[in-house]
């Protein structure tokens, strides 16, 4: 007899999640057993098998009312997804993890928000290095990366998006087991070519959770005080982009060239631009260059 899903779709066929045998489907079950508890910040957790964008689904959800904070939203396929600058990027199913969640950090003064990306890199560079075993870095604002063959290689990014007045939608995408032959850009990478220890995609969800639980909580608990909570810190530690050469493409077509000296209280990154002149970026595309 030949196995089939649970639709009564035979494996080789496509669509079927059981299809290709080294990206088994995620446990829903398990993961809200792991992840939901009394007093947690998880309050719901759903696993979709293909949508356009878990972003825009879950800020559709935070707009009607349908979605409380801690609402996680987790897709095995994205046809839609979208970075930063509206970014269009699409991956093979069950090849990463894209969810997001909802956060209402009404407690933090709405100036200190621009801290959740950069919280959220930390949260899942923290995971990763406890579940994967694999060595990441952060590149200001949003990308994580890892070391393919001694290069730098974009593996995941994150988008923060407001919803709902109150509310902030986070989205992270991270490639797992995506291959050489599927990268859709030669700067990409996945945890798998950077020689993870481990490319079980449930056992990494729940640890990216978690972290993110432990670092948004205690961000949180302190007004959203990067000092007090260790957040600055931590991320001027684990960030690649600091003590770099780069050119910040910047809204409106201006270029900016400098070396990335720090990471302001406001979580800009601020450039060296020459004659002790230091100019703070909040929003732009930033590119590592080469040392001369």
């Amino acid at each position: 007899m030949t196995p089939r899903d649970d639709s009564g779709t035979p494996p080789d066929r496509p669509g079927n999640r059981w299809s290709d045998l080294d990206r088994p489907p995620l446990d829903a079950a398990a993961l809200r057993r792991g992840l939901l508890r009394e007093g947690g910040l998880w309050r719901s957790l759903d696993v979709v098998q293909r949508t356009g964008s878990t972003n825009s689904d879950l800020v559709a959800r935070a707009a009607g009312g349908e979605a409380p904070e801690g609402a996680v939203l987790v897709a095995e396929e994205q046809t839609a997804a979208r970075g930063r600058l509206d970014r269009r990027w699409t991956a093979p199913a069950r090849s990463g993890i894209f969810f997001s969640v909802l956060l209402r950090p009404a407690a933090v003064p709405v100036a200190r928000w621009g801290w959740l990306p950069l919280l959220t890199g930390v949260a899942v560079a923290t995971g990763l290095s406890r579940t994967a075993g694999v060595d990441t870095a952060l590149k200001w604002p949003n990308d994580l990366l890892v070391t393919v063959g001694g290069e730098e290689r974009k593996a995941g990014g994150i988008l923060a998006e407001r919803a709902d007045g109150d509310g902030v939608v986070v989205g992270v995408g991270i490639n797992v087991t995506l291959r050489a032959g599927e990268l859709p850009v030669p700067q990409a990478g996945s945890l798998a070519l950077a020689g993870a220890a481990s490319t079980d995609r449930d056992p990494l969800l729940r640890g990216v959770l978690r972290s993110l639980e432990d670092w948004y909580t205690r961000w949180r608990s302190v007004g959203g005080d990067p000092v007090a909570s260790g957040l600055q810190e931590t991320y001027a530690a684990g960030c690649a982009t600091l003590g770099r050469r780069v050119r910040a493409e910047l809204p409106g077509g201006r270029a900016l060239v400098g070396e990335a000296v720090a990471v302001d209280g406001e979580g800009r990154l601020v450039l060296g631009t020459g004659a002790g002149v230091q100019e703070p970026v909040g929003a732009g595309d930033i590119v590592h260059l080469r040392p001369a």
